[in-house]
């Protein structure tokens, strides 16, 4: 399965991770490949707790992506 994922870098050090298609999926690493690796565990056990509980397994399957630029004015 793939999955995207968001690492946003934080003022304070190191990255958040979000994973979009699966809502509350986040976490944190220090370094860009400590998130990274810690996002594929977040997502794996986010997908076995669904599994133990008959969940359905949320997909990208027909997902389109786009990346929208918007001028704002203040």
């Amino acid at each position: 399965m793939h999955y995207r994922i968001l690492l946003r870098k934080e003022p304070e050090g190191g990255y958040t991770v979000t994973v979009p298609t699966l809502p509350g999926c986040v976490t944190f690493g220090e370094t860009v490949d400590e998130a990274i690796a810690m996002a594929r565990e977040a997502t794996e056990l986010y997908i076995e707790h669904l599994l133990e509980k008959g969940e359905e397994v949320p997909t990208e399957e027909g997902l389109l992506e786009y990346t929208l630029t918007v001028e704002a004015h203040a």
